[in-house]
């Protein structure tokens, strides 16, 4: 056991001292006052302070009968031995678990995130986050960022992998950058822009598109409006292969966002867009709440696994942006 400092006064108080509990375990396990102050580092005379402390504030019955050699314990030595035990060992574990958290070593780790970055970004985070912390009890939900930021400020979630074309609906957050997003128009295979480079957004203001509202606004939409025209939404579908089957069937074009662009299925053609603003991927925090050392480790993750997304490089590490 590594020696435990000396008290600076053994004034007794009415509330028992964890010191107290652990010197007197110690004395109770040797059977001597010498023995145990050899254990702890300590003098002698500051072991039977210390014991001496215990009892007065515990009424001032002897918990030791001093004897020749060594001591005793009397029948309230006895009946405190489980009781003091209980006490240091759940301190123990107390200490253990704050340790744990400190380090990343162990606790939990709620977060959230929206359905494209399911399809790449936050699989390789994850796999690399319990690569490294394995100890740590990482749980994940999905969700639309709305419905992510609102979990987040109720305190149900640690951390949110989030995306928007404007900080507005993230200004009561420390935003975490991951990545600027370029968008794709998702057309049939047979399209007559289908194999073109870098068309204007504007290309497709005729066309029948498929989103998951059938509103533009708070969706990848918004970038059409952005660009001076509103799409027609002709068909309202949430799942994202879903829209693919919309697509490949000719029933109207989608936007895909880069996070997405690897998981099209071969009868859909992307054409990268050109002059649309782009979507920003965040991992939000609230602000003024302390993020956790795995909520920090579970940031840098999911960095490495941005840097990884084609064609989309991610700046260096920055302190959080405060939108405010």
């Amino acid at each position: 056991m590594a020696a435990m400092p000396e008290p600076h006064t053994d004034v007794p108080s009415p509330e028992l001292s964890t010191v107290w509990l652990r010197v007197f375990l110690e004395v109770a396990r040797h059977g001597s006052f010498t023995l145990a102050a050899h254990t702890l580092g300590w003098t002698q005379s500051a072991v039977s302070r210390q014991i001496s402390s215990l009892e007065s504030a515990l009424g001032g019955g002897p918990l030791f009968d001093r004897l020749p050699r060594g001591v005793r314990l009397t029948e309230a030595g006895r009946t405190l031995v489980p009781h003091a035990e209980a006490v240091v060992e759940r301190l123990g574990r107390a200490g253990r678990e704050l340790a744990a958290l400190r380090t990343a070593t162990g606790g939990r780790l709620r977060f959230g995130a929206f359905a494209t970055a399911d399809a790449a970004l936050v699989p390789r985070a994850i796999a690399a986050f319990r690569a490294r912390r394995p100890g740590v009890l990482l749980t994940r939900e999905e969700g639309l960022t709305p419905a992510l930021l609102d979990r987040l400020a109720a305190g149900e979630l640690d951390l949110a992998v989030v995306s928007t074309t404007s900080p507005a609906p993230l200004a009561a957050y420390d935003l975490h950058h991951l990545l600027d997003e370029s968008l794709y128009v998702a057309v049939p295979a047979g399209h007559p822009l289908a194999g073109r480079d870098r068309v204007p957004l504007s290309a497709f203001a005729g066309a029948d598109w498929i989103s998951g509202s059938p509103r533009p606004e708070g969706t990848l939409l918004d970038a059409a409006l952005g660009q001076g025209f509103r799409p027609r939404v002709a068909h309202v579908v949430a799942e994202w292969t879903a829209k693919q089957g919309y697509v490949a069937a000719g029933l109207g074009v989608t936007l895909v966002p880069a996070l997405a662009a690897a998981s099209v299925r071969p009868d859909v053609v992307l054409v990268p867009v050109r002059d649309a603003q782009l979507r920003s991927v965040y991992a939000a925090t609230v602000r003024g709440w302390s993020l956790s050392a795995a909520g920090r480790a579970f940031v840098a993750a999911l960095r490495e696994a941005a840097a990884e997304v084609p064609g989309h490089p991610v700046p260096e590490p920055r302190p959080p942006r405060n939108t405010a």
